[in-house]
């Protein structure tokens, strides 16, 4: 039986992490089954997440879907002929308790947790994030300024991790992304027409990329966006941020007007664009990513300008292309 993943949610929290999949399945005790089997054989077959464990499994039916079937109904007291719907009646009734959501006073801890991370991103003061001082007009309140900054502070650590993972993972295969059979976490999100280079030796670059510019984000020496990879980097930080922010239902409006102001400012200050995945609403963009696009990924590695600062560790094989030539 096939079963389709067509969207999933994963946020950290102290305890571990929450994992939400969306499937389509002919009824929820098979969607269960099914979710719990392949998670458990992700953790199986990864060396660094061999040690954790499923600790809770619970499956919903998605609210828009029951409620159609009720609306269908000959009244509304008839129970639905679809014993998959009938359970989901059965599931809404003590669906306060048994839902999969992180309860508030954890939720509030985290609130707090992420605002007093925000000094940490030295590089850039609130006023990066669309609050100024005694302007209530500005558009962002500072609670929400200092959760985007906070969020990208905790984030860090994220994807610093989860490229580590990246790194091991082709190291094991020998491969490339193209080839790779292993669970990537950004990997085969950047360009996929570039797979076939996204090689071990790409991966380690990419890596050390990001713990350069992830370590001046939190220093007062942060110039600009040295190379297209630190583009790719600063957007996938952006996504992981929501993400975690969105697991405690604290990605409110304000905090996505937050990170907008300050995509506009370091993404675009310099002309050379923004990458994200909802590119396509914008087509300047567009067209900067597809002009990126077409660069071999060693010179998503070369520097913009004098100004640029990129780690000796990327930039070395460019720098030798470049004295070969």
């Amino acid at each position: 039986m096939e079963i389709d993943t067509f969207d999933s949610l994963l946020a950290a929290h102290p305890g571990g992490v929450l994992l939400k999949l969306f499937v389509e399945a002919p009824a929820l005790e098979v969607a269960e089954d099914a979710m719990r089997e392949v998670v458990g054989e992700v953790l199986e077959q990864s060396e660094l997440l061999s040690a954790w464990q499923i600790t809770k499994c619970e499956v919903e039916l998605h609210p828009e879907f029951a409620q159609q079937s009720l609306d269908a109904a000959d009244g509304p007291d008839a129970p639905p002929a679809d014993p998959v719907v009938r359970a989901a009646q059965h599931a809404e009734a003590r669906a306060e308790a048994t839902a999969v959501r992180l309860p508030g006073e954890e939720a509030e801890e985290m609130r707090v947790k992420v605002r007093a991370m925000a000094p940490r991103l030295t590089a850039f003061g609130l006023e990066s994030f669309g609050w100024c001082e005694g302007d209530k007009e500005s558009g962002v309140d500072r609670e929400h300024a200092e959760l985007a900054a906070g969020a990208l502070v905790y984030a860090i650590d994220l994807l610093v991790d989860q490229l580590f993972h990246d790194v091991q993972t082709l190291s094991e295969a020998k491969t490339s992304v193209e080839e790779c059979d292993g669970v990537l976490w950004y990997l085969d999100d950047l360009p996929e027409q570039f797979a076939a280079q996204y090689t071990v030796r790409f991966a380690r670059r990419f890596l050390v990329t990001a713990v350069s510019l992830t370590g001046r984000l939190t220093r007062d020496d942060f110039v600009q966006l040295g190379c297209v990879a630190e583009q790719f980097l600063l957007n996938f930080l952006l996504r992981e941020a929501g993400v975690v922010l969105d697991g405690y239902g604290l990605l409110y409006d304000g905090v996505a007007s937050a990170w907008e102001v300050f995509a506009g400012e370091v993404l675009e200050e310099d002309g050379f664009g923004l990458w994200h995945e909802t590119a396509g609403e914008d087509g300047e963009r567009d067209a900067t990513i597809a002009e990126a696009g077409s660069l071999d990924v060693d010179r998503w590695f070369a520097p913009f300008d004098g100004r640029s600062v990129i780690h000796p560790y990327a930039a070395a094989e460019g720098a030798e292309r470049e004295i070969s030539t």
